[in-house]
C-alpha cells in the first residue's frame, strides 16, 4: 500500500471588530487542531452518525497555549452576546474546488469582555472540540459587532 503523505488539515481564523458601524480590528490567526478533532473530523468523513458535524463557534477568556490534549475552551464565555452558537456553514474554494468548511457568525456584545480563544465545537454545548485558537486578546465593549469567519481547509502539502 502507498502511503499518501501530501495531504494536510489547516484553519485560518478572521476576527473583525465593528463599534459605531466603524471596523477598528481585523486580524487573522492559525489555530491547533486537538486530538479529539482530528478523530472527529475522521468519523465524519466516514460517514459515522454519532458525531455531529462541526458547526458550533465559541469564544473564551483563556489564555494558556493551545494543545494537541485540549478537549473544551480554557474559559468559554457565556453571557454578554458572546455564548457559543451555531454558525452560518458554507463550502468554499480555496485551492481546489470545495476543499474549505467555513464557519461564519457574528455576535454583538451586550458588555465587556477580553475575547483571547476562539473554539470550533460539534454540539451547543459540550460536544468534541475540532479546534483552539489562543491569541491576543480583543477587548469589547457593550454593542461592539464582533464577527468571527473560521475556515478549515484540506489541501496538498
Amino acid at each position: 500500500m502507498k502511503e499518501i503523505t501530501n495531504i494536510k488539515l489547516k484553519t485560518i481564523i478572521t476576527e473583525e471588530v465593528i463599534r459605531d458601524g466603524k471596523t477598528i480590528l481585523k486580524q487573522v490567526s492559525e489555530n491547533l487542531t486537538p486530538n479529539t478533532g482530528l478523530a472527529g473530523f475522521i468519523k465524519r468523513m466516514g460517514g459515522d452518525v454519532s458525531t455531529d458535524g462541526f458547526t458550533y463557534l465559541a469564544l473564551g477568556t483563556g489564555t494558556t497555549a493551545a494543545a494537541t490534549g485540549d478537549t473544551s475552551l480554557e474559559a468559554e464565555i457565556t453571557d454578554s452576546g458572546l455564548a457559543r452558537a451555531a454558525a452560518t456553514v458554507t463550502y468554499e474554494t480555496t485551492t481546489t474546488t470545495g476543499d474549505t468548511l467555513q464557519l461564519y457568525k457574528s455576535f454583538t456584545a451586550t458588555g465587556s469582555k477580553n475575547v483571547s480563544e476562539i473554539g470550533v465545537l460539534n454540539a451547543s454545548s459540550n460536544g468534541v472540540l475540532g479546534g483552539r485558537v489562543v491569541k491576543t486578546a480583543v477587548p469589547l465593549e457593550a454593542n461592539d459587532v464582533y464577527n468571527v469567519r473560521y475556515q478549515i481547509i484540506l489541501a496538498r502539502a
